[in-house]
């Protein structure tokens, strides 16, 4: 009887204790206001508004504060208070939204040897010298008008980072979940997939390497704290992991360049994101290029953009120290000119108001050594910190740059006179043609777009033997249909134009806010045509003859996935379409700071087959 007594007064005070924990539960729309608004209360920067936000799933905004590029800003807000704030925003609760299991439709045949001399796209610009074109897609511009939807795959996280890669008909796949998957491109099924653990955005380069008993295909990619991870490529065992870099802001956007057996890898980091804290004691990160033994993972040299590392050069309005030189990052891949033994890098903004003299550059380093040969520097003191001159910003540099990094990797291609010419685009809505021979010498520029921090030249050109082409935005954080963007080709000896097509107007299919006509996604060419991705989640393929659009796809809304749940279509920007084994593979949803987001891998062949 006594059991039953204390077992019925326990049920009533735990009963009784209900209201109260609801009571207590994180008031969402609150903590939006107090930790969030300033930033966040209408589009600044590149800080999406209230009403973008609202837009995107629960699950985006948990992972973007936990685990992501608001980690910085989190400060004291627990997991459940970033629960409370993305379901406030969303109307959804994190975890409302079906995850795809990493373990469903797994393929029932082993894939076997993987031979690199099939159709393959490797890292971000398909080859060293990151053409992003590809003379033998196994698909002619004549059919381009015939592709159809073979195949689609959910990303699991809801947010699309990277950029598929292929080889021996498989295609290779990184997340923001950290889980890395390797699928079979005729039919989507999954070999395997592999648990990294953090955020991972970069492109995955593939090629061999030696081993005791011979070669062995592998596989490489960076992650959201620094490190970069070997796989072998056909079954996904883990062959090394190695931390580049230490600094708490590190992470390795750009895909890792492999030549030879040496591996180059991009440093790039959060930090400018982290000064927003006027608590942070800002800034100390310096990007670099790291060059790693391919097989080992073994560093062989590092250089750093900013020679020194930070020191105190003056307080802050709250009386902290502000250190530099810093910044400096490298977000993208780097190109590699094997004829001069050289190493291209595009680098970002300086942090601080501490002078450095190769941000917003093209840097040439010594293959072997990492000494710098030569710079081009576009845009002097870029000095720049996220949402400077904000109102509160104590950390902002006194006179904030522009924030026009070069944010894609540079193009070396070989002229019809047989002479080598660089080709870099960037945020400054410019083109700029480098000489080699002439230690970077201007060759010739042109401006295509008003420069901005979020839109002018996208993540990637593409260039064949005679021309470049250009996609570009005008606009920033403009009105929907006002801010006119397109695709131009250039002759790549003269810069001269040879067709520019006007963007369409975008298909709102998803509803006003924050829905724009941009392209800034990455190209991808092939013999007779061009491919580019826009921010309301068109695909098209323009003709290199004349710029006439050969085929137009929407990618918004939800796809039938092979992996058991709907694959939502969005934004297509950042890492952009890739063309291998007669099949075109791109990724629809990011939508980190702009655009609508989603999980879609989607994949098109001739008639669908």
């Amino acid at each position: 009887m006594y059991k039953k007594i204390v077992g019925w007064v326990m049920s009533m005070l735990a009963f009784a204790a209900v209201p109260q924990a609801l009571a207590a539960a994180p008031d969402g729309s609150q903590l939006f206001a107090d930790h969030c608004a300033t930033c966040h209360a209408a589009p600044r920067g590149r800080m999406p508004s209230k009403e973008m936000l609202a837009q995107r799933a629960p699950e985006e905004i948990f992972l973007a504060v936990v685990a992501g590029i608001m980690q910085p800003e989190r400060g004291d807000l627990s997991e459940d208070d970033v629960r409370a704030i993305a379901t406030a925003l969303t109307g959804k609760a994190p975890g409302t939204i079906p995850q795809p299991d990493p373990a469903a439709n797994l393929c029932k045949v082993p894939g076997g040897p993987i031979d690199l001399k099939d159709g393959h796209w490797s890292g971000w610009g398909r080859d060293v010298e990151n053409s992003r074109y590809q003379p033998d897609p196994g698909l002619k511009a004549a059919d381009i008008s015939k592709l159809k939807l073979k195949w689609a795959f959910a990303y699991p996280g809801y947010i699309i980072y990277g950029q598929p890669a292929v080889a021996g008909h498989r295609v290779f796949v990184t997340s923001m979940k950290g889980l890395v998957f390797a699928l079979n491109a005729d039919t989507g099924c999954t070999y395997w997939s592999y648990d990294n653990h953090t955020a991972t955005r970069s492109a995955i380069s593939i090629g061999e390497i030696p081993t005791k008993t011979g070669k062995t295909v592998a596989l490489w990619f960076g992650d959201d704290k620094g490190a970069v991870t070997a796989l072998d490529a056909a079954t996904g065992t883990e062959l090394w992991k190695v931390q580049v870099d230490r600094h708490p802001m590190a992470l390795i956007t750009g895909a890792p360049k492999l030549d030879g057996n040496r591996l180059y890898v991009p440093v790039s980091s959060n930090e400018e994101a982290a000064g927003l804290d006027n608590n942070y004691a800002c800034c100390t990160f310096r990007g670099s290029i790291a060059v790693l033994d391919a097989a080992t993972g073994k560093q062989l040299w590092k250089s750093y953009t900013v020679a020194g590392e930070a020191k105190v050069f003056k307080k802050n309005a709250a009386g902290m120290d502000i250190k530099g030189p810093a910044g400096v990052a490298i977000w993208t891949s780097p190109t590699i000119d094997t004829k001069r033994g050289l190493v291209y890098a595009a680098t970002g903004d300086s942090y601080t108001d501490s002078d450095v003299d190769d941000s917003d550059a093209i840097i040439a380093l010594d293959s072997k050594t990492g000494k710098r040969k030569w710079l081009f520097q576009a845009v002097a003191k870029d000095n720049y910190l996220v949402d400077c001159p904000g109102a509160d910003g104590v950390n902002c540099p006194s006179a904030p740059g522009p924030d026009v990094d070069f944010n894609a990797s540079p193009i070396l291609r070989t002229q019809p006179n047989g002479k080598s010419i660089v080709l870099a685009t960037g945020k400054t809505g410019e083109i700029y043609a480098l000489d080699p021979a002439q230690n970077g010498k201007l060759l010739w520029k042109r401006k295509l777009g008003e420069g901005n921090p979020i839109g002018g030249i996208g993540w990637g050109s593409t260039a064949d033997d005679a021309n470049v082409y250009v996609a570009y935005w005008a606009g920033f954080m403009a009105a929907p249909g006002t801010a006119p963007g397109g695709i131009t080709a250039l002759n790549i000896v003269t810069g001269e134009p040879v067709w520019n097509t006007i963007g369409a107007a975008p298909s709102c299919g998803w509803g006003p806010v924050n829905c724009f006509n941009g392209q800034l996604s990455a190209l991808a060419g092939i013999p007779g045509a061009v491919f580019s991705g826009s921010l309301d989640g068109h695909l098209r393929a323009y003709s290199t003859k004349d710029g006439s659009v050969l085929w137009d796809v929407d990618t918004f809304g939800r796809h039938n996935s092979v992996n058991g749940v709907p694959a939502q279509g969005g934004s297509i920007n950042f890492g952009g379409p890739v063309v291998a084994d007669g099949k075109l593979f791109v990724n629809s949803g990011y939508g980190r700071f702009i655009g609508k987001s989603g999980n879609a891998l989607l994949v098109y062949s001739v008639d669908g087959k």
